[in-house]
């Protein structure tokens, strides 16, 4: 099952934006049961869950050779206001909405530059800035959740994905693959479908990139969890909020993060926790920093990267 999930993936990506529309589409329709857009279900076995094509493109008021095109990806220029009536009729949330209108942009272009390979270098002021974050856990990501640098709270947070080579280090991946991922996590489903979001909103607006390819090939492979979360295709992610953690270190701690673009280098995002002084929280988080100092990450030969935790602090003199 998880090599025809792949190999759908890879066909849609082959066949460009479009297909990916279509992709979308699908989905989302059927997410949406007649009743919840007023109509009645009717009597008899529904051979398709949620809505018909029928009766979604009568909801945005389009033909139904038209939508059947769309969503097969042979009409690729839908105008705005079409758009808009699907996002309408799908009940779609704003972020939803505009995920909508990228892939309807994307799939009017004939022919998509090529995705520029993504950059791993992080900039020596933002290894500074997470150093002087400590206590605070921070790492940078990539957009495909790369761990590119962290300091040592950060490194410490995710027990055991420091014995990975830097190069194996991925947030998406640790959720999915490493054993100590489950327990940590107290709201894991939560935390994965998240994770699993972001991804599909990359895959609408850059589906070729090698970097997302090589990462969900993976993990539709060898997780049931992500392939069925992939096929819902949820495009909503979280920048913030709390998280509580059950580490086996330091114990119990809710800490609030804030996730943030860093300009200059495109698809990398600062990712620190916090909380407020004086409390049991800020006690182990303070804990977890001196524990990743104790035992800084294990380094790595492939490329030009160094241990993580090394390159957020370099030893001091």
């Amino acid at each position: 099952m998880g090599a025809r999930r792949l190999e759908d993936m890879n066909s849609e990506q082959r066949n460009g934006g479009g297909n990916e529309l279509g992709s979308f589409l699908r989905a989302r329709r059927a997410r949406v049961t007649p009743e919840e857009v007023g109509l009645t279900a009717g009597s008899g076995l529904r051979r398709t869950p949620g809505l018909r094509r029928e009766e979604l493109a009568t909801l945005a008021g389009i033909s139904i050779d038209y939508y059947v095109r769309l969503e097969r990806g042979k009409e690729t220029r839908p105008s705005a206001s079409v758009v808009d009536s699907l996002a309408r009729a799908l009940l779609l949330e704003d972020d939803e909405h505009e995920h909508l209108r990228s892939l309807a942009a994307r799939a009017a272009r004939s022919a998509p530059e090529p995705p520029a390979a993504p950059s791993r270098t992080v900039r020596p002021g933002v290894k500074l800035l997470l150093e002087s974050l400590r206590p605070h856990p921070a790492h940078v990501v990539s957009r495909t959740n790369d761990l590119l640098a962290a300091n040592p709270g950060g490194m410490r947070l995710l027990p055991g994905i420091q014995d990975w080579p830097a190069r194996e280090r991925n947030i998406a991946r640790y959720l999915f693959l490493h054993p100590a991922s489950r327990d940590l996590f107290h709201d894991w489903n939560i935390q994965v479908r998240g994770c699993v979001a972001r991804l599909r909103a990359l895959a609408g607006t850059d589906p070729d990139a090698p970097d997302l390819t090589r990462l969900a090939g993976e993990l539709l492979l060898k997780s049931p969890e992500f392939a069925r979360l992939w096929e819902r295709y949820d495009v909503k992610g979280h920048s913030h909020g709390r998280k509580t953690f059950h580490h086996p270190e330091v114990g119990d701690l809710t800490l609030g993060y804030q996730s943030m673009e860093l300009e200059g280098t495109p698809g990398h995002r600062l990712v620190t926790y916090y909380a407020e002084p004086s409390t049991a929280d800020h006690d182990a988080m303070a804990l977890l920093d001196l524990l990743g100092l104790e035992q800084p990450a294990k380094g790595t030969s492939a490329g030009d990267d160094r241990s993580t935790t090394e390159a957020a602090h370099p030893a001091s003199p």
